[in-house]
C-alpha cells in the first residue's frame, strides 16, 4: 500500500508551485482531483510545446490526475465543491491572499466546518507581511530572493536559473508541509494551514550566499558554474565539449592532480582549499591546459577510474538516453487520454522500500474529463 493511498487531495492550483506539489503527493499514493476554471482550466494547457493541440508541459506535471471544472461563485458548483471538500483530507491553493476567504473558503472558515482537513497555500509573498498581496511569478522570486544575483558569469549580468526554481523549491516545500500536517492530524485529529512563500523558500535553498554575506558583510557574486567556496569544483572544457571537476577536499585534489596529471598538489597557490579559491582563475588555466588535449570520453574514465566526482555536461536529449537515469525508472511514459497522444515525463524520484516504482503514467485529463467519474464518487459515499 502506497504512504498516501486513501488521501484524496483537492487541488485548486495552476501552473507550477501548486500543481508540483500535488504531483509529488500523487507519486506517494494520494488522489489528486484538478478543480479548474471552467472552459479554461490549467494556465499551463495553453503552453507549448503541443502535440495533436495536448501540452506536453501540462502533461508533465498533471499525468494521473483527475479534473472537475467549479464556478467557485455559482450556486450548483458551489454545492459540488462543498461535498468534495467533506471527502477531502487536503485542499491546495495557490490564489493571492485573500481570495479564498471572499470565497467563503478561507483556512478559518473551513476549519471550522471541516476540522481535519489540511490547508496548504502557496502564494508569491506569503499570508503575512506588509507585501502579502503582490502577485509573484518564478522570475521575481528568483531576483528578489537573491538568486539571480549568484547566477551567470563573473562580469555578466545577473541570469535566470534555467529550471523554475521559485516554484519548484515552493512546492517541494508545500509538500513537506503538507504531509507534516497530515502526520499531525493523525495524533490530535485536526488539519492545519501550511502557507508557503516563493520568496521563503529562495531565501531558504541559498546556504553559502547567507553565509558569505552575514560572515564577511559582503554579498557573494556570480561566478559561473564554480562553486565560491571550493576549488577545483566547476566545468572545464576538453577537446569536444565540458565536463566537471568537483574535488571537495585536498585529498581528491591532490588525486586530480595525479590523474591528469599536474605537478601542484605540494604548490602553495594551491595546497589548501582557500589558497585554490584565491587562485581559481589560474588553476583553471592550468587545468585546461591538459584537458583539452583530449575527449570528455577519455578525462571522464581517467577521473572515476581514480574514484573522483565528475561528469559529462549533457543536454536534456542525453539525459533522456542516460542509462543510470534509466535503470532507476526516472524516464516514463504518459499514457494517452483516450485518443490523444502520449507524452514523456520525469518518474517519481522517491524510492520507498514500500512504494511500488513508477514505470509508466496514466494519461493527463482533459478539461473537466472526471466530472462523471467524481460525481459517481460522491454519490457512492
Amino acid at each position: 500500500m502506497a504512504p498516501l493511498s486513501g488521501i484524496t487531495v483537492l487541488d485548486l492550483t495552476h501552473v507550477l508551485a501548486g500543481p508540483f506539489c500535488s504531483h509529488t503527493l500523487q507519486d506517494l499514493g494520494a488522489r489528486v482531483i484538478k478543480v479548474e476554471r471552467p472552459g479554461v482550466g490549467d494556465d499551463t494547457r495553453a503552453f507549448p510545446p503541443f502535440v495533436e493541440g495536448q501540452s506536453a508541459y501540462f502533461a508533465t506535471l498533471n499525468a494521473g490526475k483527475q479534473s472537475i471544472t467549479l464556478d467557485l461563485k455559482a450556486a450548483d458548483d458551489r454545492a459540488i465543491f462543498e461535498r468534495l471538500l467533506a471527502r477531502a483530507d487536503v485542499v491546495l491553493e495557490n490564489y493571492r491572499p485573500g481570495v479564498m476567504d471572499r470565497l467563503g473558503y478561507g483556512f478559518d472558515a473551513l476549519h471550522k466546518t471541516h476540522p481535519r482537513l489540511v490547508y496548504g497555500a502557496v502564494s508569491g509573498f506569503g499570508h503575512t507581511g506588509p507585501e502579502a498581496g503582490k502577485p509573484a511569478y518564478d522570475m521575481v522570486v528568483q531576483a528578489r530572493g537573491g538568486v539571480m544575483s549568484i547566477t551567470g558569469e563573473e562580469g555578466g549580468p545577473p541570469v535566470r536559473v534555467g529550471a523554475s526554481i521559485g516554484d519548484i523549491v515552493a512546492g517541494m516545500y508545500l509538500a513537506q508541509g503538507v504531509l507534516a500536517a497530515l502526520y499531525g492530524r493523525e495524533r490530535t485529529g485536526r488539519g492545519a494551514k501550511v502557507d508557503v512563500a516563493m520568496l521563503d523558500s529562495q531565501l531558504a535553498i541559498q546556504e553559502h550566499a547567507i553565509a558569505i554575506a552575514s560572515a564577511t558583510g559582503k554579498a557573494p557574486g556570480r561566478t559561473g558554474a564554480r562553486h565560491p567556496t571550493i576549488t577545483p569544483f566547476s566545468t572545464y572544457r576538453a577537446a569536444d565539449g565540458f565536463f566537471v571537476i568537483a574535488a571537495g577536499n585536498d585529498d581528491m585534489f591532490a588525486r586530480v592532480c595525479a590523474a591528469l596529471p599536474l605537478p601542484l598538489a605540494d604548490d602553495p597557490r594551491f595546497a589548501t582549499n582557500a589558497a585554490r579559491c584565491d587562485n581559481h582563475a589560474m588553476l583553471k588555466r592550468l587545468i585546461e591546459a591538459v584537458t583539452l588535449g583530449n575527449t570528455v570520453a577519455h578525462w571522464i574514465g581517467v577521473l572515476e577510474g581514480a574514484g573522483l566526482p565528475t561528469a559529462r555536461v549533457q543536454d536534456m536529449g542525453q539525459v533522456l538516453r542516460d542509462p543510470q537515469i534509466l535503470a532507476r525508472n526516472m524516464v516514463v511514459a504518459v499514457a494517452p487520454n483516450g485518443d490523444g497522444p502520449g507524452f514523456t515525463a520525469p518518474g517519481n524520484p522517491i524510492k520507498l522500500s514500500t512504494l511500488p516504482e513508477i514505470t509508466s503514467r496514466a494519461g493527463a485529463p482533459l478539461l473537466d474529463g472526471d466530472r462523471a467519474a467524481v460525481l459517481r464518487w460522491l454519490d457512492a459515499g
